[in-house]
């Protein structure tokens, strides 16, 4: 696969961070068209941008075969969005503190923080046959 194939409230990208922008626009349109709030859709565009960025490399680790698939659905007004990546998987209890002393100075590793604070809920399905973010929040 070579492009972004939409399918749905599906969208399927290859392992390669030039596709984040067919993501946001696909996100992007469809909050819109619910009427989601532009703060709110910006907190939901960030996390979904870093939860792509984070399967493109370190899920599938930029593998050409491999691919991420981001699903976008609506219960009354929640918006939840699953981003599975076809790698190794993630347990999140493994992940450094990014206010921790010795994290402080780090460039990376403040993501999936940045989504706690940013999303309602964060669930976390982590297999051998890769891992599935699912982030919910309310819009009104």
């Amino acid at each position: 696969m070579k492009k972004p194939i939409i399918a749905g409230n599906t969208i399927t990208i290859p392992s390669d961070a030039e596709y984040l922008t067919d993501v946001d626009v696909f996100i992007e349109g469809i909050l819109r068209g619910w009427g989601v709030d532009e703060s709110t859709l910006a907190d939901i565009a960030i996390s979904v941008s870093e939860l792509v960025n984070n399967a493109i490399h370190h899920g599938n680790k930029l593998a050409a075969d491999k691919n991420v698939f981001v699903t976008i659905s609506r219960e009354h007004n929640i918006a939840r969005i699953a981003v599975k990546d076809q790698g190794m998987g993630f347990d999140p209890t493994r992940v450094a503190d990014p206010l921790a002393e010795e994290n402080i100075l780090h460039d990376a590793g403040r993501g999936i923080f940045i989504i706690n604070a940013l999303m309602d809920k964060v669930d976390v399905d982590a297999t051998d046959n890769g891992t599935t973010v699912t982030i919910t929040k309310t819009f009104t």
